[in-house]
């Protein structure tokens, strides 16, 4: 099997959980030769790189810096989880203020040292605001950033496999919506399950609304579960997402879930967050999201808690006000 693509692919914080997974899998995947691995913290990272050498992986040229000039000079794409982790009792939120300066400085070092990078994905939390931040810094188009939205989709799909007991391949285009957060909107009706739709379940014996509701709260929590369970954040499901997404962008099989894009459509505005969306060569676009009018009024909850997250970024002086928007970023309108 030959490689998807030539092009450099950067991971950005290698040496963490999802960083070192993210690159084992890119491997697998066979996206590219031409793989680098970047990581402030040079001990762990040159671990990470001793260990994939050790996999005996053919015709890779893997490589390893600590030198962000290095790292991203000629990359064609990255893939950043290069944030903190979230920690047991914490929210996504509660990692705002740090990431959000982390995001800019990576922003700003696409911005010097790889304008010309075809597409990145933003993984760390919370991802739809670095996400947002990176690419007003990065002076990217919105259709070359994407952030990391689908593990609220799958983790839907996952609890109602074990609820009906049924394989996930008849369960059918679960989403979920806005932001990746405690104020996500999970949708059914996008669902099906044994070809019938999810909505015509709920309610009845197959389906009581109080079950409905309990499901909604563990996707709403499903990374608070993994930390309860394992001590630690998440990291395989969100390494083995965001490498499909990049290889989506490479040109390689489509996205099956949603992914955060920046959105400004008269309807939401000035946002960054999780669509109906495509991943393509071209890079990500979106089409507007339909759902029941209780599912429309989660998506505008969602929204607007998304937007109180960007005015606390834009008070604590980390992205200018909306208005100056475009002089930093002339792609965005």
């Amino acid at each position: 099997m030959e490689f998807l693509t030539n092009e450099k692919l950067t991971i950005v914080g290698a040496a963490g959980m999802i960083g070192s997974n993210m690159a084992q899998t890119a491997m697998m995947m066979k996206l590219t030769p031409n793989i680098c691995l970047y990581d402030p913290y040079a001990p762990a990272l040159e671990g990470v790189a001793e260990e994939l050498y050790h996999c005996g992986f053919e015709n890779v040229n893997l490589t390893y810096t600590s030198d962000i000039k290095e790292a991203l000079s000629g990359a064609a794409y990255i893939v950043s989880s290069g944030g903190a982790a979230r920690k047991a009792g914490m929210t996504r939120e509660d990692l705002l203020k740090g990431n959000a300066e982390i995001a800019a400085q990576f922003g700003k070092d696409i911005r010097q040292y790889c304008p010309n990078v075809k597409h990145v994905v933003v993984v760390f939390n919370p991802a739809d605001i670095t996400g947002l931040i990176t690419l007003l810094y990065s002076g990217l188009k919105p259709s070359q950033v994407s952030t990391l939205a689908a593990l609220d989709s799958t983790r839907l799909q996952n609890e109602l496999v074990k609820f009906f007991k049924i394989p996930a391949s008849k369960i059918q285009n679960c989403r979920t919506y806005g932001g990746h957060g405690e104020q996500m909107a999970v949708f059914a009706s996008t669902t099906t399950v044994d070809g019938d739709t999810l909505t015509n379940w709920i309610g009845t014996t197959h389906l009581p609304q109080t079950e409905w509701e309990a499901i909604k709260q563990r996707v709403i929590q499903g990374g608070k579960h993994i930390i309860d369970l394992r001590g630690r954040s998440s990291f395989q499901s969100p390494a083995y997402l965001s490498i499909e997404m990049i290889a989506a962008a490479m040109g390689g099989q489509p996205f099956r879930w949603p992914a955060g894009t920046y959105v400004s459509d008269g309807k939401f505005n000035h946002i960054m967050m999780a669509m109906e969306t495509s991943i393509t060569k071209d890079g990500v676009s979106y089409k507007e999201v339909q759902g029941t009018p209780t599912e429309q009024q989660e998506l505008e909850n969602s929204y607007k808690h998304l937007c109180k997250l960007r005015d606390e970024v834009i008070e604590m002086g980390i992205i200018p006000a909306i208005k100056d928007w475009h002089s930093l970023n002339p792609n965005i309108k």
